[in-house]
């Protein structure tokens, strides 16, 4: 199933004096939003628009945290991703007061309305993501969201939070206020199939709710590491994966990627051991450091 979407750049917040231009300069930054745009009116080089916070969503920075268990003495990673947040408000502007260029590429991933406060320490590596990002946000590219099921949102914390686990488990989905004939999936909590009980635990729900659609039937797969977080989109016999390392401190090697659908020709990334047969494409990322865009053609 494909939803239409419109692409767009995340923007920097900047808290410097109009005296610090030339460190924007420096950067290739040319477009900020700052809190009092009459100051920079004038500086050269450089346009600055006026940010109303009444009417932003703040965001938790991106993040990946390893905890333990009580039961077990293995690590299990606890990953911050806001796209289920973006998928419930599709048409909301958010702000992230830190995140860097993990904030950017997140924010882009999921083609939102987004500030990322920069400062001295981490304008660069922001810069540096935004120009990787700026080819990639063509508007005439028409790129569409690929969802293989509806979940029905309710506005509901517990709905807010399972949607936060499908999201994190790479389930791809579209969210609706009702149902939608078109899915064979349609997912409504406080039904006697999702029941609310069992929603209080959402990494419970979403494995049933996984279970109910079944890997087969999953038009994106990730293999290799619990840390990734990926989308599919799809335009004009070609698809787009997006993926997003959380933890990029740390690089991914060898992560294994599986799509519906037989596309012999790749750009956008080396890949390793590429099959595209019996329905369905694979490939290994031989090295994923924070985030990449792999297109994917017939």
């Amino acid at each position: 199933m494909l939803l239409a979407f419109a692409a767009v750049l995340p923007g920097i917040f900047w808290t410097g004096a109009p005296d610090t231009a030339a460190v924007l300069r420096e950067a290739g930054v040319k477009h900020i939003y700052v809190a009092n745009a009459a100051a920079w009116k004038g500086v050269a080089e450089i346009t600055a628009d006026l940010v109303d916070f009444t009417k932003i969503t703040k965001l938790k920075p991106p993040a990946v945290n390893y905890r333990f268990e009580n039961a077990s003495a293995s690590r299990v990673p606890w990953i911050d991703s806001n796209g289920w947040q973006y998928l419930r408000r599709p048409g909301g502007r958010f702000y992230y007061d830190a995140g860097g260029p993990l904030a950017i590429a997140e924010a882009f991933m999921w083609h939102a309305d987004a500030l990322v406060k920069a400062d001295d320490a981490t304008l660069g590596p922001v810069a540096q993501m935004l120009e990787y990002l700026r080819p990639l946000a063509d508007p005439g590219a028409d790129w569409q969201q690929v969802a293989d099921f509806a979940f029905i949102d309710d506005g509901a914390s517990a709905a807010g939070e399972v949607m936060n686990l499908l999201v994190r488990g790479n389930l791809l989905f579209r969210v609706t206020r009702a149902g939608d004939p078109k899915f064979k999936l349609n997912v409504q909590l406080g039904t006697k199939r999702y029941p609310l009980e069992q929603a209080k635990n959402p990494a419970t729900m979403a494995q049933i709710i996984r279970a109910d659609l079944t890997d087969d039937n999953r038009s994106l797969r990730i293999y290799g590491s619990p840390v990734v977080v990926s989308r599919l989109e799809s335009a004009r016999g070609r698809v787009r994966v997006h993926l997003l390392n959380y933890d990029a401190a740390r690089k991914i090697n060898g992560l294994r990627v599986r799509v519906a659908g037989e596309y012999p020709h790749s750009e956008g990334a080396k890949l390793q051991d590429y099959s595209a047969s019996n329905g369905a494409t694979e490939f290994t990322l031989p090295e994923l450091k924070t985030y990449v865009v792999i297109d994917l053609s017939r």
